[in-house]
Formats: structure tokens, sequence, C-alpha cells
């Protein structure tokens, strides 16, 4: 399906996902995909259902689904895509599928509150919602401040943010992983040279690491985690002076 297609879609959102997915495609972006995938394979083994809806500016779902029936890609009408929409308009009916995935959809957008809003209700009751992003507190993060390429449009949203956002749309965090801690050179010598940072990264529990994954469980349709009320403190009951009252005064 190509981009002409989808002539009423925004120019904007257009010309953005293309320039993610091109980045992507690159040997930076190229370098964070392989890892996303290495730990997208391990994650999303344990998880059973009928569908799982990928959206992002990525063309192809992760190379290991686990044990879900059908895989889904959602998204704007350029390659790769089965079923184009736009990007808080999605074709779906509430509670449809057991795995919703936004790799880095939440990066390239145009309303982040309306994605993530939208791919919320697309997920049922006990269902998953995973989210992989650019962690802005890294050399990635650092990068796209400068970067020349379609990362320089990537909004790096803290992952304590989307956390936030996830609890008040009725979901209750799971698991925080990091990837990635490769610094972003787009050298493939350097990039095998320095492969093993991926191995000492991992006890770094999530500083500097290129991306991280959130995996949110959905609870209860139209609840949310209830937070305890705030207890205003009391006044302490202050004694009052009582008069003495002598015997001799008690006679008269």
């Amino acid at each position: 399906m190509e981009r002409e297609a989808f002539a009423q879609a925004d120019a904007d959102w257009l010309e953005l996902i293309a320039e993610a997915r091109d980045w992507l495609q690159g040997p930076v972006g190229g370098m964070m995909l392989a890892e996303e995938q290495r730990l997208l394979t391990d994650e999303l083994a344990r998880y059973f259902g009928g569908y799982l809806v990928h959206y992002g500016p990525h063309a192809e779902l992760p190379a290991s689904t686990g044990n879900i029936q059908r895989g889904v890609r959602l998204g704007p009408p350029l390659p790769g895509v089965e079923i184009a929409c736009d990007e808080c308009a999605w074709p779906l009916g509430e509670h449809a599928a057991d795995v919703v995935l936004l790799q880095h959809g939440l990066d390239f957008c145009l309303s982040p509150h309306r994605l993530l809003r939208e791919a919320a209700r697309s997920v049922r009751p006990g269902g998953h919602l995973l989210v992989l992003g650019v962690n802005p507190r890294s050399a990635w993060g650092l990068r796209h401040y400068f970067a020349r390429d379609g990362l320089r449009r990537a909004r790096c949203i803290s992952p304590g943010r989307v956390c936030d956002w996830l609890n008040l749309l009725g979901f209750a965090l799971e698991k925080r992983r990091f990837g990635c801690y490769r610094p972003p050179l787009a050298s493939a010598l350097w990039q095998a040279r320095l492969a093993r940072m991926e191995r000492w990264g991992k006890g770094l529990k999530g500083t500097g690491a290129g991306f991280y994954l959130l995996v949110a469980r959905k609870l209860v349709v139209g609840l949310r985690p209830v937070r305890q009320p705030r207890r205003e403190a009391r006044g302490q009951l202050v004694p009052l002076p009582v008069a003495k009252v002598s015997r001799r005064d008690s006679k008269l």
C-alpha cells in the first residue's frame, strides 16, 4: 500500500513516520532494532492469545510472537503495513487485542497522549501493553538533539512519565527492561568492537541504555488503581484548667 493511497492523512505525520522509518533502516537505528528484537523474542514467549497488534514506524513484526496466533501491523499507508489508519483512530473494536506493542510509536507521533489512549482502549482486560522508546537519559537521547537524521525528531519521553500515563489509563506496570548500551555509532566495525558492552550493561539496571521496554497489564475495565486518601492531621485535645473547690466552700 503506497502513501498516495492515504491522501487525506496529515502530511506532517506521514513525513515524520517516513523519516523515522529511514533512520531505523539505517546503520544506527538498525543496531537498536537488533537489540530490541532480542528482548522482544524473550518477552513475547510468555504470552498466549489470539491477536498481537503492532504499531510504530518500523515495518516488521517481531521475529517471534510466542504463542499468539496472529500478529497485525497497524500504521500509515507504507509498505509492510496491513491495516492503514491514523495514529489516533485505530479501526479496532474495544478490547480487541491480547497484546499491543508500541515500538517507538510514542517517539514518532503527533499526539502521544491520544496514541497511548487509543492503544490502551484496544487491549482486553488482563491483556498487556508493551511500550518501546528511546531513553532520554542516554547517549542516544543526547544524540537526538544534534542528529541530522530521523532521530532528531524523536520525542524521547522518559519511562517514568509513560508509567504515570499508563497508571491513569488503568494499567499496572509489571516490568521495566532496558537495552542497547553501545553508543550510537554508524561504523559497523566499532559496533562489533563494542558489542561486549551489551553484556556489561545488564548489571547497570538501565543507566545509559539506549531504549526501554515497559510491560503493563490492563486491570478491570474502566477502573484504575486507587491511591489511598491522604490522612489529614487531627487536632489534639488540650486539657482545660478546672477550678479547684475546697471542702470549706462546698459546705456553704
